[in-house]
């Protein structure tokens, strides 16, 4: 069977007609952990003037129609196994929007979903649920014609309702009226039942102009990460952020406009107003945005229920691990290698700690075909960076240390961008040199060469944390080996010791 078969039989795309972008997203397959390969949108601003006329404004629907084309060749041209196709608010609340989806049918040969308010609600916490570790909290999904929430709790979801604050909806509603529009807001979320539950909660924003107000403040805060993913900020500095930004992009005067699309950005008050009634209503602990939503959300249904209770970030790891490691055998025998040095060295771990450790373990020789003086920092940019979900910032930053150290050892002038480090606290800071010293170990014996670890074995003996050799390799050692060892003994509190038997 060929490559290019191979990919027509396992691809899948997404046909995202919303509001205020159509967007085409293909996956390398559907799979617990997806890999996007294309992802393209047009910003046509199909919900521009439903609220007031009713309809889906002519330019529009000749701009969404036009991509669609687009889309559809592009299609042809990845040979996609599998297109789904949704449409949200402004589709479903225009009066020709029904004659607007027979000709989008018609151009991308699939049927079209019109997604209700509860529908897409739901497929926005399961995109949540896809994306955010045991996530606990109300989704918002804030589109270009419609907000909806939803409260989830770990892989639960209760029934969810559809406001019509959309950017869009809002600027047409209000007649493109701050005052307007802050009473429509107002009134429409003193009554959503989902932000009754909200308090001291997670409060998960989705949606790409809630997005760009991330990135704004990303860019102005400094942050060390550029990814949107997992971007926390505390509820009290977000509702600041928000007042600040709904003053200065109403009249014009944000910094930072650049990182806006041209078409988003008179909607950036609209979108600023709605979080700040949001966190004034619901009064949440924590702003956290997610890039995961209706479309990863539809996805995740799909899957069936084992593949769906896997743990993403492990998926993920894996998957780079296949990609990019010397062997994948081995990284899976080095997980097995630490759980032995762990439990004899009494190293004590929370399910937490043990699930990224072996999630660092997976992604331990990555970054093998760089040139060696600089493989620290670029796998340290590589998983703090990776396109991933599953994981906050800080376990991203405490995994892509872990490896950091493995490559880059423990000497004054290698050591991590300060910013990075600030984003985890000491004691994993530490925790994440000593799973590079592991590393240091394990790969310095093995030559990430499956078969060889499980030929060594760790023993104690009061103070002394001894590493065994099986005959057969007792020539894998050497000087080296042992002053590694002894780092990584002096770690956990005991005098490192190599052992032949």
């Amino acid at each position: 069977m060929t490559k290019r078969a191979r990919r027509r039989e396992t691809s899948v795309a997404v046909i995202d007609i919303g509001s205020n972008s159509v967007r085409l997203v293909v996956y390398e397959s559907l799979a617990r952990s997806l890999v996007t390969v294309f992802n393209e949108k047009a910003l046509c601003g199909l919900g521009r003037e439903v609220q007031s006329t009713g309809l889906l404004a002519t330019d529009a629907v000749d701009k969404a129609l036009t991509a669609l084309r687009r889309f559809r060749a592009l299609i042809r041209v990845m040979r996609v196994g599998r297109v789904y196709a949704i449409a949200t608010a402004a589709c479903r609340d225009a009066s020709n929007g029904p004659d607007f989806i027979a000709a989008a049918e018609r151009i991308c040969g699939v049927t079209i979903e019109i997604l209700s308010g509860p529908r897409e609600a739901k497929l926005s916490a399961l995109g949540v649920i896809a994306g955010v570790h045991k996530p606990n909290g109300i989704v918002g999904d804030l589109g270009g014609g419609s907000l909806e929430l939803i409260d989830v709790r770990g892989n639960l979801v209760r029934k969810g309702v559809t406001l019509p604050l959309g950017s869009l909806a809002l600027q047409d509603a209000s007649q493109k009226s701050l005052k307007r529009a802050e009473r429509i807001a107002k009134d429409a979320l003193a009554g959503a039942l989902p932000l009754k539950a909200a308090s001291g909660r997670t409060f998960y924003a989705v949606g790409g102009t809630w997005r760009a107000l991330a990135r704004i403040h990303i860019a102005q805060s400094g942050y060390a990460l550029k990814v949107m993913h997992g971007y926390a900020i505390p509820a009290a500095e977000a509702l600041r952020f928000a007042k600040r930004l709904r003053v200065l992009a109403s009249t014009n005067q944000l910094a930072d406009l650049d990182l806006v699309a041209d078409a988003r950005r008179p909607l950036l008050a609209y979108a600023a107003l709605v979080l700040e009634y949001v966190i004034e209503a619901a009064k949440p602990k924590t702003i956290v945005f997610s890039t995961y939503g209706v479309r990863e959300g539809l996805l995740y249904e799909q899957l069936p229920a084992a593949e769906r209770a896997k743990d993403g970030l492990i998926c993920s790891a894996q998957n780079l691990n296949l990609l990019l490691s010397r062997s994948a055998r081995h990284a899976e025998e080095l997980i097995e290698w630490t759980d032995r040095l762990f439990r004899v060295a009494k190293v004590r771990e929370t399910e937490i700690d043990r699930r990224l450790r072996r999630a660092a373990c997976l992604m331990s020789d990555v970054g093998w075909r760089v040139h060696p003086d600089h493989r620290g920092e670029q796998t340290l940019a590589l998983i703090t960076n990776g396109n991933f979900g599953d994981v906050t910032h800080q376990e991203r930053a405490f995994m892509a240390l872990s490896v950091f150290y493995r490559y880059a050892g423990f000497s004054e002038q290698n050591e991590p961008p300060a910013a990075v480090r600030e984003l985890v606290t000491q004691a994993m800071d530490e925790r994440a040199r000593l799973l590079g010293a592991a590393f240091r170990v394990a790969h310095l014996i093995s030559a990430a060469r499956p078969g060889v670890l499980p030929a060594t074995h760790f023993r104690t003996s009061e103070r002394k944390l001894m590493l065994v050799f099986e005959h057969r390799l007792v020539d894998l050692v050497a000087d080296r080996v042992g002053s590694r060892f002894k780092q990584l003994g002096r770690m956990v509190g005991r005098s490192g010791t190599i052992v032949r038997r």
